[in-house]
């Protein structure tokens, strides 16, 4: 209660009189007798200022005792204060508890942070963050209850509402949510929070005025007393059912143990300490769901894909399970956890998140993260570590944040359950065995975005080594120590997971063995992986035996490929199939291939029926790939599209994927032109194109005027290309130098175009060395072609042809496609 004239209330003018003439006493300090009684300095500064809100009555007796005064006199000069300002006259002009709703910040209300944005308001620094931010907000069932009461309550009829949730579930969030029709309506909102919830609350419940929200939140510190709570239950329940009071709007929210607690009847020979808590609450509680259920998780969706970046970046970890209200509520305190915890805990925290990004799976073993821990210390922290250490780590890391969520939490996997008999011998656990652990979701996909690019310390590759177990993470963390360069522990974690029977680590060491020369063992453990399965095993050893020219051979190891279900694997044996002549069978691979998501199945299928003149089923394999905007199949509708006769078609389908970002569809549309007789219209699309900068489209309209005979035009068309530095128009060169027999030129064009990073030119100069008798020259073209990331190339894998997706024949003469 804020007087503001003390002199005309003379009950508190002798209470505060009589307080602070006792405080005046020589060696007195607010400060020292704050300490002493266990009151805050502000707390027994207010009590005595003039104009300052009247103290609680437990206050007052706190000061009284240790000041030396007579307690129950000052109690009851406070009650006589307190009655001298009775509800009337508060009611008649002062002004009640809260302020309008529309001044509130939800986080002031105990809604929790779920992220930040760069702060953009007068003088705030560049780059700085500190606005907290929410997510947009998701209505469900318990929203609908929630917003009826609201209605209720502004028609004039006072509510309670209590919800009933877990921690983090989205009730405080809800209830914010549900008073905003309040706010435009001059409702007040009232949150009973200083000194403490129970004393506010009690002190300020009779001064509430008409049209307030009285929020409750966390009630169990306003009933959970046995003492309190009765008194501010019986308060709750006056403010609602005297007419006068009204209209007001309480609501609250508890954890289930609470609210059953205070349901719960006690046995007959027990006091009931809760029964005005359970008769206030009783029908006027509503449960919150732990978890969005399928409708809110699609209306969350939509607000992710319109842009709200909190909400989709949620959904990417909590989608599965529908618990996104926990999740935003606790990845903020994960991150200030991970950044601000002890050494030891960091260590564990980032040893977690490199495991998890380089292949290990869920759940991580004791052992392992203790071991891989080690070089993520600063040698000073190295030094200073208790013995203890790991121990007090885990320990801070169990402990949860909002939403039930651990840093670090110790898990249980769940058995492998299977049908008698179907274990197979030797085959390894599910799940490592001995104490594990699990790195919270938010905190993994943390440790990917912030530590993508960073290499592992010695410790973590030797723990892998020496602590891991499952054949399948071995070779993941294998593979991952490969991409870093450490060659010294792939080779070794792969003859762990070897070892383990993993077949890609025995196809893996297969080629180590081959590049050291070592043939027979090479071929031996190539055997032993296709035995155990492995795709690309079955696959190199299918393509032996076509070399060799053992075709059944060849088609048996390429069968049990495409049974992986793998679409390259599909891909390939539809090849062979379609080279013995059973179109039929290479259809039916090439279709599976396009089921498990590879769009080339559906693209060859397209092609053969081209190739066959059915052009009308051509287009509509076509269409099914071109509804993803994929280049090539729009490429080739471009074509169709032009034999038909509709050029108006052709040129809109050229233009859709060049607005897709791949501007040499609108290459295709000058052929299609071109072929239809109109050049003028080819050539003027082509110069639109070269305009960009497209070094494709300067050497097609190069190739136009050598055909036209401008054979300087053509020249300067080309170099002009070539001073794009495009590897495509440098090897164009070559082979024009090579076609008019300078071979030093063309070698030399071709070698800046393998500079500049174009593969094709390697293999261009390959053969180049090949035809000049210098075949280790053209090994050594070969070999740098597959070290840059283009084995496919060197070994010429069936697929697709550049010369397709660009709609040239090799010799660079253009032809009508749908011949």
């Amino acid at each position: 209660m804020h007087d503001g004239q003390s002199d005309r209330n003379p009950a508190l003018t002798e209470l505060r009189d009589r307080l602070r003439t006792a405080m005046a006493q020589p060696g007195r300090s607010k400060t020292a007798l704050g300490r002493n009684v266990g009151l805050g300095r502000t707390t027994v500064q207010t009590a005595v200022q003039n104009g300052g809100p009247l103290p609680s009555e437990r206050t007052v007796v706190v000061l009284a005792r240790g000041l030396g005064l007579p307690v129950a006199e000052l109690v009851e000069l406070r009650r006589m204060a307190a009655e001298w300002a009775d509800p009337a006259s508060v009611a008649g002009g002062g002004a009640g508890p809260g302020r309008p709703i529309g001044d509130w910040d939800p986080h002031d209300l105990e809604v929790h942070p779920a992220g930040t944005a760069p702060d953009s308001g007068p003088g705030a620094a560049p780059g700085r963050v500190s606005r907290r931010v929410l997510p947009g907000y998701v209505s469900r069932e318990h929203d609908r209850v929630l917003a009826e009461a609201v209605r209720e309550a502004g028609n004039g009829h006072g509510r309670l509402v209590v919800l009933v949730g877990d921690s983090s579930t989205g009730k405080t969030r809800a209830c914010w949510e549900a008073v905003q029709p309040l706010a435009p309506l001059g409702w007040r909102l009232w949150h009973p929070f200083d000194p403490t919830r129970a004393e506010e609350a009690l002190d300020d419940l009779h001064r509430v005025l008409p049209r307030t929200v009285v929020w409750l939140n966390e009630a169990q510190h306003y009933f959970g007393d046995p003492v309190t709570g009765e008194r501010i239950a019986a308060a709750v329940r006056s403010l609602l059912t005297v007419p006068e009071r009204g209209p007001v709007l309480v609501l609250g929210t508890l954890w289930p143990k609470y609210a059953r607690q205070y349901a719960a009847l006690p046995a007959p020979d027990e006091p009931d300490a809760y029964s005005p808590v359970r008769a206030l609450l009783e029908g006027r509680t509503l449960n919150v769901p732990e978890a969005f259920d399928a409708p809110s998780l699609a209306a969350a969706v939509a607000l992710a894909e319109s842009g709200d970046l909190l909400l989709a970046d949620a959904l990417t970890r909590a989608r599965a399970s529908g618990q996104l209200a926990q999740d935003l509520a606790g990845a903020p305190q994960l991150r200030d956890r991970y950044e601000q915890g002890s050494p030891g805990a960091r260590a564990l925290l980032q040893a977690a998140m490199d495991a998890r990004r380089l292949g290990v799976g869920l759940h991580l073993p004791h052992a392992f993260l203790i071991d891989a821990a080690t070089d993520y210390f600063s040698q000073g922290e190295y030094d200073q570590r208790a013995d203890d250490w790991a121990e007090a780590a885990f320990a801070e890391l169990a402990h949860p944040v909002h939403g039930k969520q651990a840093p670090l939490r110790r898990a249980v996997p769940r058995p492998a359950l299977r049908p008698p008999g179907a274990a197979r011998s030797g085959e390894a656990p599910a799940e490592p065995v001995g104490t594990v652990f699990r790195l919270a979701d938010y905190l993994e996909q943390h440790g990917r975005a912030v530590r993508s690019h960073l290499c592992p310390p010695a410790s973590f590759w030797h723990a892998a080594h020496t602590r891991l177990t499952h054949p399948e993470e071995l070779y993941r963390v294998a593979e991952a120590a490969r991409a870093c360069h450490r060659l010294q522990w792939h080779h070794h974690l792969c003859h762990r997971a070897a070892h383990a029977g993993h077949a890609g680590a025995l196809f893996g060491l297969s080629r180590s063995r081959r590049e050291a020369g070592d043939r027979h063992g090479a071929d031996s453990l190539l055997r032993r992986a296709a035995d155990a399965g492995d795709v690309d095993a079955l696959l190199h050893l299918a393509e032996e035996r076509e070399r060799a020219g053992d075709t059944e051979g060849a088609e048996v190891l390429l069968g049990r490929a495409a049974a992986s279900g793998r679409p390259d694997a599909l891909l390939r044996a539809g090849g062979r199939r379609e080279r013995a002549g059973d179109a039929r069978g290479a259809a039916i691979l090439f279709e599976r291939a396009a089921d498990a998501g590879d769009p080339d199945g559906l693209l060859l299928l397209g092609r053969d029926r081209q190739m066959a003149g059915d052009l009308e089923g051509a287009e509509a394999l076509y269409q099914r790939v071109a509804a993803t905007s994929h280049p090539l199949a729009l490429f080739q509708l471009v074509f169709i599209r032009g034999a038909a006769g509709d050029m108006e078609g052709a040129e809109a389908l050229a233009q859709r994927a060049a607005d897709a970002g791949h501007p040499y569809a609108l290459l295709q549309l000058a052929r299609v032109v071109e072929f239809d007789g109109d050049v003028e219209r080819a050539e003027a699309i082509c110069r639109g194109l070269a305009g960009t900068g497209n070094a494709y489209a300067m050497l097609h309209l190069a190739d136009m005027r050598e055909r036209a005979g401008d054979v300087a035009g053509a020249e300067a068309l080309t170099r002009q290309a070539t001073r794009t530095g495009h590897p495509e128009a440098l090897l164009h060169m070559a082979r024009k130098r090579r076609g008019a027999g300078n071979f030093q030129e063309a070698e030399a064009w071709a070698q800046q175009a393998a500079d500049a990073g174009g593969p094709d030119a390697l293999l261009y100069l390959a053969e180049m060395r090949t035809e000049a008798g210098d075949t280790q020259g053209a090994e050594t073209m070969l070999r740098r072609a597959a070290d840059a990331g283009h084995a496919g190339k060197v070994k010429n894998v069936p697929g697709i042809a550049a010369k397709w997706r660009y709609g040239l024949d090799p010799d660079g003469t253009p032809t009508p496609p749908w011949h």
